[in-house]
């Protein structure tokens, strides 16, 4: 438990956007574990195993409360005119190489739960999860257009919370 505890619970946080839910989830994660302890104890592919409990428990719960986010959503994307749009400057592949790490996780994930969950949560399990995009209009429901769609928006509205973070500020020009 003590060597996967982390990347289950930031696994379900960056889906949910929820801290309190995601450690929710990560009991019920260990608890499954606990159940089939005796073929995981000496699996190596364990880690995965608990990584796939996670993210499943994840979106099982957010598409049991699907309809309630949709409509905030969509909402949210009617007034919002943020999403809209393209990315109005490049974002270097270097732009948080001198931070270490653990904060810039942290930085990225404050900034991944303020995301509308249409978008984190397609965003999270394309780049975080390395799920293809047909797999995520599969699991979600939706079609592969709208995950598209919600992965670019998602981009654009994760690196404009980023730069008024102050995390890209100075760094656009490198």
């Amino acid at each position: 438990m003590h060597a996967y505890q982390d990347m289950v619970f930031s696994t379900a946080a960056r889906l949910t956007g929820d801290d309190a839910l995601a450690a929710d989830i990560s009991q019920e994660v260990f608890l499954k574990a606990y159940g089939n302890f005796t073929e995981l104890k000496t699996s190596p592919t364990a880690g995965g195993w608990l990584k796939t409990v996670a993210t499943r428990l994840a979106l099982n719960h957010l598409s049991r409360y699907r309809k309630r986010w949709r409509l905030f959503s969509e909402l949210r994307a009617d007034t919002d005119d943020e999403a809209e749009g393209e990315l109005e400057f490049p974002v270097p592949d270097t732009a948080l190489s001198d931070i270490d790490a653990a904060e810039r996780s942290a930085i990225v994930d404050r900034a991944l739960q303020d995301l509308p969950a249409h978008q984190r949560v397609p965003l999270v399990l394309y780049h975080f999860e390395d799920v293809p995009y047909q797999d995520i209009a599969g699991q979600l429901g939706v079609s592969l257009a709208k995950v598209k769609t919600d992965i670019q928006r998602g981009r654009l509205a994760l690196a404009r919370k980023l730069v008024r973070a102050g995390v890209l500020n100075g760094r656009l020009d490198s």
